[in-house]
């Protein structure tokens, strides 16, 4: 995606490429591998995946909220704290993985159907007191973009977990 967030066809390719890119990135790993991190202190691909998951939760909310009222007011929520929430981080890797890649699957139905005009349909994201503002496409944006660093280390992680 380019600089500034990218042209909707790179934001929905981005989300659409994202399950893939991880299936061949574990391809060949054991659950005990995934769940294994590359030093202690750090995520395992496991744990990757899981706050991927609350990210897409989290966001993929946000967009829904959006697209069911007009200019509504989001309080944000930190991915990091709603995934205490979950059981994400418990889950096997394979079952977590087959419910995040069939989340996304609906949210591209929804994304693919929108016209140019809704993309751009906005909200107040309260963050820290401060409101700023959102739309569909900034938090479809601000998902890619947090998956494209994701699995960038995933790959790093499955990389120290083979050479190990």
């Amino acid at each position: 995606m380019s600089g500034d967030g990218g042209s909707i066809d790179e934001v929905l390719d981005a989300l659409t490429e994202t399950p893939a890119r991880i299936t061949a990135l574990i391809d060949g790993l054991t659950p005990r591998q995934v769940r294994t991190a590359p030093s202690p202190g750090e995520w395992s691909a496991n744990d990757i995946l899981a706050h991927l998951r609350a990210c897409a939760d989290t966001w993929g909310a946000n967009i829904a909220t959006i697209l069911t009222k007009d200019h509504p007011t989001i309080r944000a929520v930190s991915p990091r704290s709603s995934i205490k929430r979950t059981n994400y981080l418990d889950l096997d890797f394979g079952p977590s993985f087959e419910a995040f890649a069939s989340q996304r699957t609906d949210l591209l139905v929804v994304l693919k159907s929108l016209s140019p005009e809704q993309w751009e349909c906005p909200a107040t994201e309260i963050r820290s007191g401060r409101p700023t503002q959102q739309t569909v496409r900034t938090f479809a944006e601000r998902l890619a973009n947090q998956e494209r660093l994701h699995v960038q280390q995933i790959g790093q992680v499955v990389d120290a977990i083979r050479a190990a």
